[in-house]
């Protein structure tokens, strides 16, 4: 094989976060919930609205920091924290079920749509 065929070859399997199923759909799914915090009260703006925002990053964060870890125990230690915040999204879209801030539809398929990412291999 010479190097142009090695060089194409190469490239063709190369895959990056972006290119991970989860990825795109964890991404989705924070824009979703980021959707959600425009959506609350007020009052929540500093709140919950706040902390579904950070929980939300972290998820596509940590997927694809997890990715770009060389060493498998680093891989799965991301692959936990992102696996946790989006544990905490579903949660907090109970919060928005039980303070009446969604309607329960509405969180019924937001969380639908959380656990197919959980769902989703991680690699």
């Amino acid at each position: 094989m010479d190097s142009k065929a090695a060089v194409k070859e190469t490239a063709s399997t190369f895959r990056t976060f972006e290119d991970l199923e989860v990825y795109q759909a964890a991404r989705e799914f924070r824009k979703a919930m980021y959707a959600v915090t425009r959506q609350l009260p007020a009052h929540e703006k500093f709140e919950l609205a706040s902390q579904v925002r950070r929980a939300a990053v972290s998820l596509t964060n940590n997927i694809a920091e997890g990715h770009g870890r060389y060493h498998y125990l680093e891989q799965v230690r991301f692959t936990l924290q992102a696996r946790g915040s989006l544990e905490e999204l579903i949660d907090d879209l109970n919060v928005c079920e039980d303070e009446r801030y969604l309607p329960a539809v509405e969180v019924g398929n937001l969380k639908q749509e959380g656990w197919r990412v959980y769902q989703l291999p991680w690699n």
